[in-house]
């Protein structure tokens, strides 16, 4: 199977993890958007969703699905969403499509968080993936400085040749060359630093189950 037809293997299994009658969190990329795909076929079964992009959120209304704004809803019961690299314990790097701060958000507003990946995904150490680290534009280059001081090399994400502008008007940083022994504790030194917004290591906000795609079909590892 190729990568594609795994993403929309998971995608599809998510839905029996969708609360009829109750609004769903809705996280954002290519696995997601296969999750809101088939969502459609049961979009008159949920209330709606809380979105954690505007590109999430402009294919949830396209197949009809109402979305809200975090503040109008309470906890949610679920939230879906894919990860860039998960471990075997649920702790996740994710912010390749630069959501991570929204992620993060209705994540911790989410009584479960279900991953949708396929198997590359799952790996025994996270940092391999760049972790992508959310930052306010004038603080990008100290901290930076701070990750070389580790050992690690944070660059400023581009697109279309200028710096990538998050949905929230920040800018990423994407940080190579570590390994991440201790996510929670890694987690909650970054979020500290002057500037951050958010780290894309969701430890504290790790994931409840994970369907992960795989040649013979979906494997569901429970955390």
């Amino acid at each position: 199977m190729t990568q594609d037809e795994l993403k929309a293997l998971v995608g599809q299994a998510a839905l029996q993890y969708v609360v009829p009658g109750e609004i769903v969190g809705v996280g954002t990329g290519s696995t997601v958007n296969k999750f809101i795909e088939a969502l459609a076929g049961m979009k008159d079964r949920v209330r709606g969703a809380v979105s954690s992009s505007e590109a999430s959120t402009a294919r949830l209304r396209a197949i009809g699905v109402p979305v809200f704004d975090a503040n109008e809803v309470g906890e949610l019961a679920v939230y879906i969403d894919g990860a860039d690299e998960i471990d075997g314990v649920g702790h996740m790097i994710k912010g390749g499509g630069a959501a991570l701060t929204r992620e993060k958000i209705v994540a911790a507003q989410s009584r479960s968080f279900v991953c949708i990946a396929d198997e590359s995904k799952l790996v025994p150490v996270l940092g391999t993936f760049p972790v992508p680290v959310e930052v306010v534009p004038m603080a990008a280059g100290r901290i930076a400085r701070q990750f070389a001081a580790m050992g690690a090399r944070a660059t400023l994400r581009v697109k279309d040749g200028a710096p990538l502008v998050t949905d929230n008007g920040q800018r990423i940083l994407d940080v190579a060359g570590l390994k991440i022994d201790q996510p929670l504790a890694f987690e909650s030194e970054v979020n500290q630093w002057p500037g951050v917004v958010t780290v894309g290591v969701f430890a504290h906000q790790k994931a409840s189950v994970c369907l992960l795609g795989t040649p013979s079909g979906v494997r569901t590892i429970k955390f």
